[in-house]
């Protein structure tokens, strides 16, 4: 099963890359026909590329937000990049609690990961500085979704944040970037 999974899961990276490769996910208008381009599915693929930009941070978050608030409104926008996003971070976390220090450690250069790092284990305040950082608007939530794996933090109570702290920001960009469009 996890064979499979993992499988799906490169298939599906391999898909997204080539369609960043041939330039699908430069602007919102590209990103927008090719997410249409699949019909009744297109939420899925949302849903899915909204995982996938936390587990590979390369496309901004937000990007994803303004696609699924203008091409399928406010409520059903924030709902597929909600699932999404929600979904990558608790992944990310899991990849970063199963591979350590490495992966983090690439994605935080030197003194940058040693510093936070250190931070994060004398803290008393890094829970409620992570749940700040998921409600507010351009914290690099990508990154210390996998930075938060490597801490003492439970899987369940990284869960908890993700899933009480993410709607707001989502909620408001969606209401927002669907207004704008009309």
């Amino acid at each position: 099963m996890t064979a499979l999974l993992l499988l799906l899961c490169l298939a599906l990276c391999a898909v997204l890359f080539k369609a960043y490769l041939d330039g699908k996910f430069d602007s919102v208008e590209t990103l927008q026909s090719y997410i249409s381009g699949f019909g009744l599915l297109a939420p899925v693929v949302l849903t899915a590329i909204q995982a996938l930009q936390v587990v590979i941070p390369v496309l901004p978050g937000f990007l994803g937000c303004i696609v699924g608030a203008v091409m399928f409104g406010w409520m059903g926008g924030f709902w597929c990049n909600y699932i999404g996003i929600s979904a990558g971070s608790i992944l990310a976390f899991l990849i970063a609690r199963k591979f350590g220090k490495e992966i983090v450690g690439r994605m935080f250069p030197g003194k940058r990961y040693e510093k936070w790092a250190e931070w994060a284990a004398k803290s008393k305040s890094y829970t409620t500085v992570l749940f700040l950082g998921m409600v507010l608007p351009l914290f690099p939530d990508d990154f210390f979704c996998y930075f938060t794996g490597i801490t003492k933090m439970t899987a369940r109570k990284f869960a908890a944040i993700i899933v009480l702290g993410k709607p707001w920001c989502i909620l408001a960009y969606s209401i927002f970037f669907a207004a704008a469009a009309v």
